[in-house]
């Protein structure tokens, strides 16, 4: 049986290939800081639905819902997404906020 054919090889080869698609974590300047904390107050003083793009482990996830709370002591947000599960996303992970000012 050829090596290629193993199990353990096939699930090292599609860890290399992940790793290729890392990207290091986003450098945000204090302008585009504060304009995400802005648009997150906002999203929650009026309940718009947001897209919150966060970075985790070299890859950008997207999570839709609405902002439920700011914790400044854990430096979190905490929101309810679409399908109403309640999630905490680090302030340092959060790299893009996408706010719906149409919808309430």
């Amino acid at each position: 049986m050829p090596a290629h054919f193993m199990p353990e090889h096939r699930a090292l080869l599609r860890e290399l290939a992940r790793d290729e698609l890392r990207q290091p974590h986003p450098l945000l300047d204090e302008y585009e800081i504060q304009e995400m904390e802005n648009k997150i107050c906002c999203a929650m003083e009026y309940t718009y639905p947001v897209i919150i793009s966060k970075w985790a482990d070299g890859f950008t996830y997207e999570e839709k819902g609405h902002i439920h709370f700011l914790d400044p002591i854990r430096k979190e947000v905490r929101m309810v997404t679409e399908d109403g599960s309640a999630i905490a996303i680090n302030f340092d992970d959060i790299v893009a906020v996408e706010v719906d000012k149409r919808v309430k």
